[in-house]
């Protein structure tokens, strides 16, 4: 890991500092001395071909569906109805802001770019041009405790997740346990509420993910297995816990008031009582398998829960010797509550750390096993090959595709107005070629469309970050070193 640090450093020396006004002209991405190997773009254009769309209810408290979060909506579809990069002449634009991943991503009502970049030091929020990619403003939340142990590689406390609400403000966790309202404003973004969630988190317990319910309450889950709701009027905190369960990626809710959380053991259904207090629903263990797996933060699914329709979640297990992708039913009934689940991968080669998303009547899911950090996909290696689609249909499950396209950690996106699923891959190569591409596969079939490649370098691995759609269709893909941006010309 410490020659990883060394190449990452190296990489970002040559990026000058970045102001926060006025705005600071986007710096592409450095290349190295081997960025010149591989083939530019392979495949060819799409013709759109529509999908039918779900039309997900918008909770009222958050920003339009498909601007909001990480996972684009309330349900976590990670689908967009916009039409998406068909590959039409493709015009790719990068932009450094030093040793810095902008994992989650928003867009506010000006359609400009609200992101939370994590580095090896602490978080800033920063507030980005879609087009030029320059920085309009950017304001620290939080630092590191460089005197932990903890990998700045793997460390989701107080940093990967956030979301953007309907009047332009982001609801961003910090490491001091504490819960930052910014308001993003015409020309930056400005600190204006503290919520104060340390009482709740005791130790190193640390909160990783925040969501509204239906009715404006600030809930949020911890590391070590808490789930708390915050009153956003008079602050007042309340949790739930499950002891002996983690919790490693964010959460999902619905119109009906539930939050959906997925431990290390559980798939949870949560609501708030009339006292504001968070309370289980129901709950369902899964098979969480012997071991975590290469690829994986815990022993447990590695999906935030996708809520499908009105009456289904979906998640994965970590089964052996496959994972499952498995459905659910929302209404709680204990006796009939997984409708249905179908293995995907290869036998003792299957994991993700990377939430399903929604293609119609069923879900994309990638195939993460054997990244064990970003050592795992430089010097020409790679990880385990595999996306597939599962499909749902009178209470049955089957696995409709699988492509052999190999993409480490990206969380996969659909654009419903294209068909096409986006992911990021990295194909394994020889030791002067760690190039990594931004791919286009035929939701329906799973065949690879196109590919067009960002660079080659361990500065173009998204480490676990999203691929996002922004409201007039580009593509967006954070790597460690900045932000890549794809558009039809």
């Amino acid at each position: 890991m410490k020659r990883v640090l060394v190449c990452l450093v190296a990489a970002a020396a040559a990026v000058p500092a970045l102001a926060a006004a006025p705005e600071a002209a986007a710096v592409p991405i450095p290349p190295l001395p081997t960025d010149v190997l591989s083939q530019a773009f392979t495949g060819h254009a799409a013709r759109a071909r529509p999908m039918r769309v779900l039309r997900n209810p918008q909770n009222p408290h958050l920003a339009p569906n498909g601007t909001n979060s990480m996972h684009n909506d309330a349900y976590g579809t990670n689908a967009y109805a916009v039409t998406g990069p068909l590959g039409r002449s493709l015009q790719v634009r990068s932009a450094s802001y030093g040793v810095s991943e902008c994992a989650t991503i928003a867009f506010d009502s000006r359609g400009r770019i609200v992101g939370l970049c994590g580095g090896l030091d602490g978080f800033t929020m920063r507030l980005i041009d879609p087009t030029t990619l320059s920085q309009i403003a950017s304001l620290r939340t939080s630092n590191r405790d460089l005197t932990s142990v903890s990998n700045p590689f793997t460390d989701l406390c107080g940093g990967t997740y956030f979301y953007l609400d309907n009047h332009d403000r982001a609801y961003v966790l910090t490491t001091k346990k504490q819960i930052w309202r910014i308001k993003v404003t015409a020309t930056g973004l400005k600190h204006t509420a503290t919520y104060d969630i340390a009482s709740a988190l005791p130790g190193k317990d640390c909160a990783i993910a925040t969501m509204p319910d239906w009715k404006g309450r600030i809930f949020f889950a911890s590391q070590q297995g808490r789930v708390g709701a915050v009153d956003p009027q008079t602050h007042r905190v309340r949790t739930i816990r499950f002891r002996g369960q983690g919790i490693y990626n964010s959460i999902s809710g619905d119109e009906t008031g539930a939050i959906y959380v997925v431990t290390d053991h559980r798939l949870y259904s949560v609501a708030a009582d009339r006292r504001g207090a968070p309370y289980v629903r129901w709950s369902q263990r899964y098979d969480r398998g012997s071991t975590q797996k290469p690829g994986q933060l815990s022993q447990g699914s590695g999906t935030t829960p996708t809520l499908i329709g009105k009456h289904l979640v979906a998640i994965t297990d970590n089964a052996d010797p496959r994972m499952h992708v498995q459905f659910y039913r929302r209404d709680g009934h204990r006796r009939h509550r997984l409708v249905c689940q179908a293995a995907v991968f290869g036998k003792g080669a299957s994991d993700t750390e990377n939430t399903l998303a929604e293609a119609g009547h069923g879900v994309v899911v990638e195939n993460n096993y054997g990244y064990t950090g970003v050592q795992a996909t430089m010097l020409g290696k790679s990880t385990t090959p595999g996306v597939a689609r599962v499909v749902v249909r009178r209470g049955h499950c089957r696995v409709a595709w699988t492509s052999k396209v190999t993409a480490p950690t990206s969380v996969p996106k659909i654009s419903l107005g294209a068909g096409l699923v986006y992911v990021y891959a990295k194909p394994a190569s020889n030791p002067l070629d760690d190039s990594w591409y931004f791919t286009a596969l035929d939701v329906r079939t799973g065949r690879t469309v196109w590919q067009q490649r960002t660079g080659n370098g361990i500065q173009w691995n998204n480490h676990y970050a999203s691929v996002y759609l922004g409201p007039d269709g580009a593509a967006y893909i954070a790597t460690l070193a900045g932000l890549v941006r794809l558009a039809d010309g």
